[in-house]
C-alpha cells in the first residue's frame, strides 16, 4: 500500500489522510477543500496560493515544517516573490506532500468563502467620539510675534474652545511648520480625547473616521463608521489567520510559548488582516487608511494579548491572570496598524482570565445591567462566554466549548460557507434525511422537476448549525439515544458501521455530494457536540444557581452561532436551558454592536471599565459538584426551566 501523510487544511478545519506524493491542490480536491485554480492545476495562473505552516501543533497531533513537501521550483519563484516563499507561502499544485503538513488556505486563495457574521442589530448610539476636528485661523508669524508655531496652534485652539495643556503628538509636531502655511494659517486639528492633537490638516478637514473590530477567535468583523454621523460607512469580514497557529486559543497559547517568535508570528498574523480589512473597507468608502483616526478592538483575553503582543502563557495557567485588565490605548504605529500612526487603538476592559473584551462589548450592546429582567446572554463560539443578571447584579463565566460547534473536529465538518449543510429534519418512520445547503433556498432532495437551467449546489460537508439540526433530528426520530448513541437495528441502510467499525448515519449519498463521498454523522461527532453543549448548559445552570434564581425572563443568543442556529434544536438537545422559545432572541453580532458603541462614545468606554470592575466572574471548573452536572448535561435531551418576569 503507498505511504500515506496527514493534512490539516485551515481555516476550513478539513483534515485526512494522502498519499505522500500527491500535492497539495490534489489534497485538497480529495478533501472538499476549495482552492482557486484557475488553470485546472496546469500551473499557469499562479491562483493556488497557499501557505505552509511551520511548528508543533499539540491540538492536531502532528508536526509540519517546509521539509514535508517537495523543494520550490521555477514555477513557484515565477508567481511567488522572496518574502512571500520565506512567509511559507507555495503554489498548491507544484508542491507535493513528503511528510504531515498543516496549511492556510489564505482568504484570496478560497474559491468557497466562509459566511460571516457582521450584522447586529439597529441600536440608537449617542454620538460622543473621542476624537473631534477643529478648525482654526492662527495669526500668522511675524517679527513682531516670536511665538513658535506649536505655541502659537495650541493658544489659537485654547482660546477657540477652552481646552488647555493640550500636547502634540511628535509626528504631527514634525509636520506642522509646512501645514500651518500651505493655507495661510488656517487649519484643522485633530484632537484625541480632549487631551492630544494627533493630526492637523491645512484648511478645513470635515472627514473623521474610525474603524470598530470584532476579532474572533475564528473570525473578524470591521466596520468603517463616521465618527460626526455615526454611519457605517463600510464592512469587511474574513478569518482569523490565527487559524493557521490552532484552532482553539489553548493551542495558540502553546504555539506563541513554545515556538521561536511564535508570539510574533501570530502577531503579525492578525495586525496583517487588521491592515487588509482596514485598505478594503475604506477604499469601498472613497478613503484611504490614513484617514482613519481612531480604532475600537474587541476580543476574548487570549486574542487581546496575541494582538497587542503581551506574553500569553500565564493566560492559559492557573490562576489565568492576565497581563492587563484596564482598557489601553495604545499608538496605532506601535502596533504596526496602518492609520494616521498619531491614532489610538482603543481595548475595552477584559474581565477575567477567559472573559474578555468582546464580552464587556456585549454587555455594552445588551445592558443587562440596565434593566430588572434576569437576562442570559450566550455568546457562543469556539470560546463560549455566559452573562446573567440585571440592574441589582452580574455574573459572568466561560466555558470551553471547542471548535465542534462551528463544524471543525467533525468528520465532515466545515464552516459556513456555500455547499455547507446548514438545516436537517429526519423522517421518523423512514429515517430519510432533507438538508438545505448555504447558497440554495430550495432542500434536498431536489424535486423531479428541478429545471436543468438552475444551477444545483450540492454539499461539501456540514457546518454548525447543520450539526445541531442533525443531532436534534435524530435524536427526535429515534436514531440516538438520549445517551447520544446511534440505534444499529432500524433496520435502515443509513445507519452503518463506517471504515473504523463505528456506527454513522450517512446524511448525504456520495452521488449527491461535491466531493464525492458519503456525508456522514458519526457516533463521534454526535459525543464532541454533547461535550461542547454540555459546557455550554453547565455554564448557564451554575450562575443561575450562584444568582439564586430558578427562572429567567430572556434567553439571548449573541454572535454568528447563535444567530444561525434553530433555537428549537438548541434547546431540544440541551445546550441551554429551555424556556418558552418566543423568550429566546438572536441578536447578532453583539460584540461587533459594542465595539462601534465604544468607538461612537467615549462615555460608553467609561460605562464599560466601571461594569467590568462589578461583574463577578464565576470559575465553575472548581465547583466541587462540576464534574457530576457535567456528566448529566452530556445527555441529549432538553433540559427545561421555568420564565417569568417575577423574580424567584
Amino acid at each position: 500500500m503507498a505511504e500515506k501523510v496527514q493534512i490539516v487544511f485551515q481555516p476550513s478545519g478539513r483534515r485526512g489522510e494522502i498519499e505522500k506524493g500527491k500535492s497539495i491542490l490534489e489534497a485538497a480536491r480529495a478533501l472538499g477543500v476549495g482552492i482557486e485554480a484557475a488553470c485546472g492545476g496546469a500551473r499557469v495562473c499562479g491562483k493556488c496560493r497557499v501557505i505552509v505552516e511551520t511548528g508543533r501543533f499539540e491540538k492536531l497531533n502532528l508536526s509540519s515544517s517546509a521539509d514535508h513537501v517537495s523543494p520550490v521550483g521555477d514555477v513557484e519563484r515565477k508567481f511567488l516573490t522572496a518574502k512571500e516563499l520565506a512567509r511559507g507561502y507555495r503554489l498548491a499544485c507544484n508542491a507535493f506532500l513528503t511528510g504531515d503538513l498543516v496549511v492556510t488556505v489564505p482568504e484570496e486563495s478560497r474559491s468557497a468563502k466562509q459566511v460571516i457574521l457582521e450584522k447586529g442589530r439597529e441600536r440608537d448610539i449617542a454620538i460622543h467620539p473621542a476624537v473631534k476636528n477643529i478648525t482654526v485661523t492662527l495669526p500668522a508669524a511675524s517679527l513682531s510675534d516670536f511665538r513658535d508655531d506649536r505655541q502659537r496652534l495650541l493658544e489659537t485652539l485654547e482660546k477657540e474652545t477652552g481646552l488647555k495643556n493640550l500636547s502634540i503628538d511628535y509626528p504631527v509636531l514634525k509636520e506642522l511648520p509646512q501645514i500651518l502655511r500651505a493655507e495661510n494659517w488656517t487649519v484643522t486639528a485633530t484632537i484625541w480625547q480632549d487631551t492630544e492633537v494627533i493630526r492637523v490638516a491645512p484648511g478645513e478637514r470635515r472627514t473623521s473616521l474610525g474603524v470598530a473590530v470584532d476579532i474572533g477567535t475564528t473570525t473578524l468583523a470591521a466596520f468603517l463608521c463616521d465618527l460626526v454621523t455615526g454611519a457605517v460607512l463600510a464592512k469587511a469580514s474574513r478569518m482569523n489567520p490565527q487559524i493557521g497557529f490552532g484552532e482553539d486559543v489553548l493551542a495558540r497559547i502553546s504555539y506563541a510559548a513554545s515556538e521561536p517568535e511564535g508570539r510574533e508570528k501570530l502577531q503579525a498574523a492578525v495586525i496583517g488582516a487588521l491592515n487588509e480589512l482596514t485598505a478594503e473597507m475604506t477604499e469601498k468608502a472613497g478613503f484611504a487608511p490614513s484617514d482613519v483616526d481612531e480604532m475600537v478592538l474587541v476580543y476574548n483575553t487570549a486574542m487581546h494579548h496575541l494582538a497587542l503582543g503581551l506574553d500569553p502563557r500565564y493566560v492559559g495557567r492557573s490562576p489565568f491572570a492576565p497581563a492587563a485588565s484596564a482598557p489601553l490605548d495604545v499608538k496605532a504605529r506601535d502596533l504596526g496598524i496602518a492609520i494616521n500612526p498619531a491614532g489610538n487603538i482603543h481595548s475595552l476592559p477584559v474581565e477575567a482570565g477567559f472573559v474578555g473584551a468582546d464580552n464587556m462589548a456585549v454587555l455594552l450592546a445588551e445592558e443587562p445591567y440596565n434593566g430588572d429582567k434576569i437576562k442570559l446572554i450566550i455568546d457562543i463560539g469556539t470560546n463560549g462566554e455566559i452573562d446573567l443578571g440585571n440592574r441589582d447584579r452580574l455574573l459572568s463565566t466561560s466555558c470551553a466549548t471547542g471548535p465542534a460547534l462551528e463544524g471543525a473536529q467533525i468528520a465532515f465538518g466545515m464552516r459556513a460557507a456555500p455547499g455547507a449543510i446548514e438545516r436537517v429534519k429526519i423522517d421518523p418512520v423512514s429515517y430519510e434525511p432533507r438538508y438545505k445547503v448555504i447558497g440554495q433556498e430550495e432542500w434536498h432532495p431536489l424535486p423531479y422537476d428541478w429545471h436543468p437551467s438552475v444551477q444545483k449546489i450540492a454539499a461539501q460537508g456540514i457546518c454548525g448549525s447543520g450539526v445541531i439540526d442533525a443531532i436534534a433530528a435524530l435524536h427526535e426520530a429515534g436514531v440516538i439515544s438520549d445517551a447520544g448513541r446511534l440505534n444499529a437495528k432500524l433496520g435502515t441502510p443509513r445507519v452503518r458501521r463506517g471504515e473504523t467499525g463505528k456506527l454513522e448515519y450517512v446524511l448525504a449519498w456520495a452521488k449527491e455530494t461535491a466531493i464525492g463521498k458519503d456525508i456522514v454523522i458519526t457516533q463521534a461527532d454526535i459525543r464532541a457536540v454533547q461535550l461542547a453543549k454540555a459546557a455550554l448548559y453547565v455554564g448557564a445552570e451554575f450562575l443561575m444557581e450562584k444568582y439564586g434564581v430558578d427562572h429567567v425572563d430572556e434567553v439571548i443568543l449573541a454572535g454568528a452561532f447563535g444567530s444561525y442556529i434553530d433555537k428549537e434544536s438548541a434547546m431540544a438537545i440541551g445546550m441551554f436551558p429551555g424556556c418558552d422559545p418566543a423568550q429566546v432572541k438572536a441578536v447578532g453580532n453583539a460584540a461587533g454592536d459594542g465595539a462601534r458603541i465604544a468607538l461612537l462614545n467615549v462615555e460608553k468606554r467609561r460605562e464599560a471599565a466601571e461594569v467590568a470592575r462589578r461583574v463577578e466572574f464565576v470559575e465553575t471548573a472548581v465547583e466541587p459538584d462540576f464534574q457530576k452536572k457535567f456528566m448529566d448535561a452530556i445527555a441529549v435531551t432538553s433540559h427545561r426551566i421555568a420564565t417569568s418576569s417575577a423574580p424567584a
